[in-house]
């Protein structure tokens, strides 16, 4: 298959990595005691966590960033499943609006498309606003890999379900996030931790660890083992899949939701409610049908959680409509609850009756009026994780930009003003892509990620002010951040992590303090 035989230079030789390594040992030893300092005044971090936009749609166009205005031609243009060059998109398959959405662009009126980026809101093109949803595209883990290609990003036409829709980006500018951006710190060398969708990501954002389901061949989940290539890299192609990305999405022989060594690597339901899978007759309502098989069996790795309450670091994960969901069950329309957005809930550390789950998971409210009640009266705890219900998350499908948008200015307002503000540092950032393409090569790293660039804005008196910062990281950046602060142990996966960028010759991740204002 074409995607496998093309590879992404290194960006460094190894002799020139090992120079620029060592030089940088050096400055980091240099800087770490200003840096430090600046740490040491911050008391609260705030994580804020939306869904499902690549870096390139939301921000490509923010000026100073490394976006569309600076991506090489030759990054621009998707290639077919054979390798070659795309003569043009195909259409967006099913149409670019969302059901039930006015007005409707059907497929018909995107075909013959150029092979290149295009603008979904422009008003010469199909002047589609950002209040109306676009469909959803395909975000999955053996996907995201074969879009990737090796660092080449040119299959994202090929190995999705939306024909052109990968390539669709917003012109940002109108965002009340892109204001707040200009104010503060834009990352725009941030990239999802793990390949895939926002079940993985999520985990990956507590634990950098990719879940387990015990003897997986032999469980109710059996059939939900994915059909992979014998490196185990891409999903098998089916024997009737169309050949060309122009007569439509492609066809594999079984695309499932585990790993064929028994990971879960695409959407499972948490073991606990809210869930999809509801308790059978006669069993505690509190749990999912164990016999279900999506239902992830209860996960045992280390997650951040425990790590800062063994600090003595005080901490919450706020879900928006948790309790909503848990009193109405999950239903289909507005806030539309997302039950794999909440990572937590697939622990045994916060099951039901639970010490833990009672401290650490909190209703963030309908709309986050909790979350904003707490930011209001100072008393977040000194690290809060806030993940918004699904109609304010910015997922394509279910959610628009506009609203969204207007949520988390609406959050950096509040906090802004909260009482706990000159002591604060936030981080809003996304779980994944949502399967839309972006130009920027992730660094190599190991079987797991790093995926897709997605926007990071940080946020605080603390840090560089109408700056873009250019420095790599990806969703673990977070976990280093706190592990600096509050002086933790990195989790088995960083240190994997890390060794594995630093054995491609890739320059090492970020903790975020590179943004930071400089000591006084």
């Amino acid at each position: 298959m074409a995607w496998k035989t093309r590879r992404m230079r290194r960006s460094l030789p190894a002799l020139s990595f090992l120079l620029f390594a060592a030089l940088s040992d050096t400055a980091s030893a240099a800087q770490a005691a200003p840096a430090d300092r600046r740490l040491s005044q911050i008391d609260t971090v705030v994580v804020i966590y939306a869904e499902n936009r690549s870096f390139d749609s939301l921000y490509g166009r923010f000026p100073g960033a490394d976006g569309l205005d600076h991506a090489p031609a030759s990054t621009l243009r998707q290639r077919d499943r054979d390798g070659s060059l795309l003569p043009e998109l195909p259409p967006i398959w099913g149409g670019l609006t969302g059901r039930g959405v006015t007005p409707v662009v059907t497929q018909d009126m995107t075909a013959h498309l150029p092979n290149a980026p295009f603008q979904v809101d422009a008003a010469e093109g199909f002047n589609v606003p950002d209040s109306l949803r676009t469909r959803d595209l395909w975000h999955r883990f053996y996907q995201n890999r074969m879009q990737i290609d090796g660092g080449n990003n040119d299959g994202f036409v090929a190995w999705g379900n939306a024909g052109a829709m990968p390539m669709g980006n917003w012109a940002g500018a109108g965002m009340k996030m892109w204001s707040i951006a200009r104010r503060y710190t834009l990352a725009d060398h941030f990239f999802m931790g793990a390949f895939g969708g926002s079940f993985l990501n999520h985990l990956w954002l507590i634990c950098a660890c990719a879940p387990v389901y015990p003897d997986a061949a032999n469980s109710p989940a059996k059939d939900l083992i994915a059909r992979t290539t014998p490196d185990g890299k891409a999903l098998a192609l089916a024997a009737n899949s169309p050949r060309s990305a122009l007569e439509g999405p492609p066809k594999f022989v079984h695309d499932g939701n585990l790993t064929p060594d028994g990971y879960a690597v695409n959407t499972m339901q948490p073991p606990y409610r809210p869930s999809w899978n509801p308790a059978p007759e006669g069993m505690d309502a509190a749990f999912s049908d164990p016999s279900a098989p999506t239902t992830l069996p209860p996960q045992k790795d280390t997650t951040i959680g425990e790590q800062l309450t063994q600090a003595g670091i005080s901490w919450a994960w706020y879900a928006g409509a948790w309790n909503d969901a848990l009193k109405r069950g999950l239903k289909p329309s507005p806030p539309e609850f997302q039950p794999h957005h909440q990572p937590f809930n697939y622990y045994a550390a916060y099951a039901p009756g639970t010490a833990a789950r009672s401290a650490h998971l909190r209703d963030g409210g309908m709309d986050g009026v909790t979350f904003l009640a707490d930011i209001d009266a100072g008393r977040l705890p000194q690290v809060s994780f806030y993940k918004p219900q699904g109609n304010l998350d910015q997922h394509p499908g279910y959610a628009n930009i506009t609203s969204g948008d207007a949520h988390l200015a609406t959050l950096i307002e509040h906090l802004e003003h909260s009482p706990q503000w000159p002591h604060m540092f936030v981080i809003v950032t996304y779980d994944e892509n949502g399967g839309l393409w972006d130009h920027v090569a992730p660094p190599k790293g190991d079987r797991w990620g790093p995926g897709t660039r997605i926007p990071a804005l940080l946020i605080s008196p603390f840090v560089k002010k109408g700056h873009v910062e250019h420095t790599p990281y990806d969703t673990t950046s977070i976990q280093r951040f706190l592990n600096r602060r509050f002086s933790l142990t990195p989790l088995r996966g960083l240190v994997d992590r890390d060794a594995a960028i630093a054995a491609h010759g890739q320059r090492p991740l970020g903790d975020l303090t590179e943004t930071l204002l400089p000591a006084p």
